[in-house]
């Protein structure tokens, strides 16, 4: 590390997380963390990592675990969203892990992605149906938080009776992966959603027992029936981490593009004249503006990396936001947006054993949206995006709003 950065410099460049001016383009900031000190050990005692090389590295390290996620301790015990947390396979070592990934990736083949995306499109167009003759819709409300929510809900099986409140409220409670401690006020609000969420799926998992279908649910509950495999706890927490983690990135995904493309119009152009472009676009637009902003690992035996000594249960940030724009990594300007970008292929999943589970079926549902929209609303404008409204979370960046005409 760099002997001219001290703790006193955690503002420097912008670098400072409750700041909006940060969360509205946090860029600058990481340029200037990875150019002075690529690895840095912040006053919060955390080691943050902002190259691609290294954050590559510490993904796929196994010496970088969760250590001792899955302990529940009585301070966790107390705290019901904590709990649930510490069960997921997110913050899961082998071999728990594995047990839980294992049983869940059944569901997410490659081939089984690519079979919904008849079903994506009908959703996408039944969603823009709703909106299209009233000359705008805000574009995550109506249209980028209900795809993926109905297309979780589909995959899960959950009755078009019971879909309301995910459709209509965000069961996301993003702060909790945030490396800043959730406020007492925060944690209630979580652990009441979560409270909320764990008495309906153990009542979707009776009528699942009672009615089995082709559907995630169904599959799971009959692994744990035939070899105990997985507890109903542990169901009900993997569950709202598909919910959670999966719908809110493939909405910030959404959102995060469709603004960069219209902060860009030169690209947007480039993509209308040019529809082929696509997935190379969603690569593109993953790697600019990421949905995922960072991700955390703990050091589980003293190691040493990028010639600093780290301990035992030390944690380390990765900032897949900063790795992003590493200009050791992306040919041309990484700090713009190159829709037709060659050899692009963001980090913003993840890597290693923890890789994103449905990166393939975000990568779908955006490059169907964004198709979708060029194609139905070609007038589309966004109102006043240059003051665009982000939401208050560190690790997953996304907007509030996104008003639009037609």
């Amino acid at each position: 590390m760099d002997d001219h950065i001290s703790p006193s410099d955690t503002t420097a460049g912008g670098f400072d997380f409750a700041d909006p001016s940060f969360r509205a383009n946090p860029y600058p900031a990481y340029r200037f963390l990875r150019e002075a000190a690529p690895i840095w050990r912040s006053p919060t005692g955390h080691w943050v990592v902002t190259s691609h090389a290294g954050c590559t590295a510490i993904l796929r390290d196994t010496i970088f675990g969760h250590n001792n996620a899955g302990v529940i301790t009585p301070e966790i015990e107390n705290e019901p969203i904590l709990r649930s947390l510490t069960q997921t396979m997110l913050l899961l070592d082998p071999p728990a892990h594995t047990r839980i990934r294992s049983l869940v990736t059944k569901a997410f083949t490659a081939r089984r992605m690519e079979s919904l995306r008849p079903r994506i499109e009908i959703i996408v167009d039944e969603l823009l149906d709703n909106v299209i003759d009233q000359g705008g819709m805000d574009v995550i409300a109506d249209f980028a938080h209900k795809l993926p929510v109905t297309v979780i809900c589909d995959m899960l099986g959950i009755p078009d009776s019971d879909r309301e409140p995910f459709l209509n409220e965000s069961t996301v409670r993003g702060r909790i992966l945030d490396p800043t401690p959730m406020t007492r006020e925060e944690l209630d609000e979580a652990n009441t959603a979560s409270a909320a969420n764990r008495d309906y799926f153990n009542g979707l998992f009776a009528y699942r027992r009672a009615n089995p279908g082709d559907d995630l649910t169904t599959a799971l509950l009959a692994a744990r029936e035939a070899d105990d495999s997985l507890s109903d706890e542990e169901i009900v927490a993997n569950i709202g981490l598909l919910f959670g983690a999966g719908h809110e990135t493939t909405t910030n995904l959404i959102g995060n593009g469709v603004l960069a493309l219209h902060r860009n119009p030169d690209q947007l152009d480039r993509l209308r004249a040019d529809p082929s472009l696509l997935p190379n676009a969603v690569e593109e637009v993953l790697r600019y503006d990421s949905p995922v902003q960072l991700t955390g690992r703990t050091a589980l035996a003293d190691t040493e990396f990028a010639g600093q000594k780290i301990a035992r249960g030390e944690e380390v940030l990765t900032l897949l936001g900063a790795a992003n724009h590493d200009p050791a990594a992306y040919h041309g300007d990484p700090d713009a947006l190159d829709v037709a970008r060659p050899g692009v292929r963001a980090i913003s999943f993840g890597g290693g054993m923890h890789f994103c589970i449905g990166a393939q079926l975000a990568r779908i549902e955006g490059e169907i949206a964004f198709r979708r929209l060029l194609e139905r609303l070609p007038g589309m404008q966004l109102v006043d995006a240059e003051n665009a409204e982000w939401k208050p979370t560190i690790t997953l960046r996304g907007l509030t709003t996104l008003p639009a005409t037609w």
